[in-house]
């Protein structure tokens, strides 16, 4: 997007203004921000990246040393890189940096899982699906306590609900 101002240079500065429930817009390069007296309010720029990484603890007993030497095998990227640019590189990165990715999601939102949303046109279809993951989850933490009446009986309401005839 060009500048609205000059109509030479790439717009890198976007301003928008709510006067009366209208929002208005504005455009600019970063030249033209500054003849009309826009400017930084922080004097020194603001590494939203590097905070964010800040606040993973390791756990583990990993040192600050090890946890920015993380890298991911696909695409080469740091945890270090990627504590200063706030992106990640390709899709593997999620898995190499998995652990601290929870922790980080988990501080931000107050959760690692994204309960987003649902169309309330679906949510009936919907109950089925999130009433076997219940059940899905409950039976596998049944066997891992090595519950196994408990398992049985999850694993026959797993079974009942998932028959042809009752969908």
């Amino acid at each position: 997007m060009l500048c609205q101002d000059c109509n030479k240079n790439e717009a890198t500065r976007h301003f928008t203004q709510i006067v009366n429930n209208e929002s208005v817009e504005l455009h600019l390069c970063k030249s033209c921000a500054e003849k009309r007296g826009f400017h930084n309010p922080f004097k020194i720029p603001f590494p939203l990246a590097e905070f964010l990484t800040g606040m993973i603890k390791e756990k583990g007993g990993h040192t600050d040393k090890a946890l920015e030497s993380l890298k991911c095998p696909n695409c080469g990227l740091t945890f270090a890189q990627f504590s200063k640019i706030g992106r990640l590189g390709c899709g593997s990165c999620y898995t190499a940096f998995r652990t601290q990715m929870k922790d980080l999601l988990r501080k931000i939102h107050g959760s690692y899982e994204h309960h987003g949303k649902t169309p309330s046109t679906t949510l009936k279809d919907l109950k089925p699906l999130r009433e076997e993951r219940k059940l899905r989850e409950e039976l596998r933490q049944a066997i891992e306590k090595e519950d196994f009446e408990a398992a049985a009986k999850i694993r026959d309401k797993l079974k009942e609900l998932l028959e042809p005839a009752n969908r």
